[in-house]
């Protein structure tokens, strides 16, 4: 197998899981018994995961498909077992906290900000299924998530580093991206718990489902995004980070975006869109 071939083994895990079907992957957080709580194993193998994917997705290839012929990631998953999407921060973790020194602290902070920037910044789509709890970390990971669909009249959802006294720094700055400057003040200062309307209302999910009616929505995102160029929604990330962090002038920035533009139209992947939409058929990224 090449280095970045989709059959090449998968990191070992036992505290979540990842499933490929095609150019889906399925990452599943199973440590249902704690309502999937983040220790220091969990956030480890979740971000070996991610790395995994990153480097066999057509984002990060610029390829449909490996030397195999099998096909690179487009889309990730992120689900839950159980009964509650993720109850945030493990109590033991942040007990032992106490006893570590400031540079243990400090690492530990370092390990769960690498997993929400490799969430955030994943060149796939990615799609979060959301139920029960999502408390602290759990929604730094809804943050991270291009497009978050709730499921069942249970939601639960709190920046709750308040009550014990800390704050969500870590997930802070995706946070506020997701719901902006009003929002995360309110919803960090307060700390207390939002349904699933409220959730869809300051924008941490994207649309609210009863349970059965859930899969066939997330379905239906999946089929969206599939039908798009796969370069193209990677470099849609990067392009909305060199807006968040744009720093020149408006005529800089007008003049940045013609050439980005012009790139992209004279790309593989522009040609293709542009030749398949004058022939009349489907792009070659289409799987329909």
């Amino acid at each position: 197998m090449s280095n970045y071939a989709i059959g090449d083994l998968k990191p070992e895990t036992s505290l979540c899981s990842l499933r490929i079907e095609g150019a889906i992957g399925h990452l599943t957080l199973e440590r249902e018994d704690v309502y999937n709580a983040l220790n220091i194993q969990l956030i480890s193998e979740i971000i070996s995961i991610l790395d995994w994917t990153r480097n066999r997705s057509v984002g990060e290839r610029g390829a449909l498909t490996d030397e195999d012929g099998v096909a690179y990631l487009r889309v990730i998953v992120l689900r839950g077992a159980g009964k509650h999407f993720c109850a945030g921060a493990d109590i033991n973790m942040m007990r032992d906290a106490g006893a570590k020194s400031p540079e243990e602290n400090r690492a530990d902070s370092e390990r769960l900000d690498r997993l929400f920037h490799n969430l955030w910044s994943h060149p796939c789509f990615t799609i979060g299924k959301v139920q029960g709890v999502a408390l602290g970390g759990g929604v730094g990971l809804i943050a991270c998530l291009d497009h978050v669909v709730g499921s069942g009249q249970h939601i639960k959802i709190a920046l709750s580093e308040a009550k014990l006294g800390i704050l969500p720094a870590v997930i802070g700055p995706y946070v506020y991206r997701k719901v902006g400057s009003a929002e995360f003040r309110r919803l960090s200062m307060l700390a207390g718990r939002i349904d699933g309307e409220e959730a869809k209302h300051v924008g941490l999910i994207n649309s609210y489902w009863m349970e059965d009616a859930c899969e066939d929505a997330i379905q239906k995102v999946i089929d969206e995004v599939l039908t798009t160029g796969p370069m193209a929604v990677a470099e849609a990330k990067k392009l909305t980070l060199t807006f968040d962090r744009w720093n020149g002038t408006d005529e800089e920035l007008r003049q940045w975006t013609l050439d980005k533009t012009s790139a992209m139209r004279g790309s593989e992947e522009g040609q293709e869109g542009l030749a398949s939409f004058l022939e009349k058929r489907s792009p070659n990224w289409n799987q329909e």
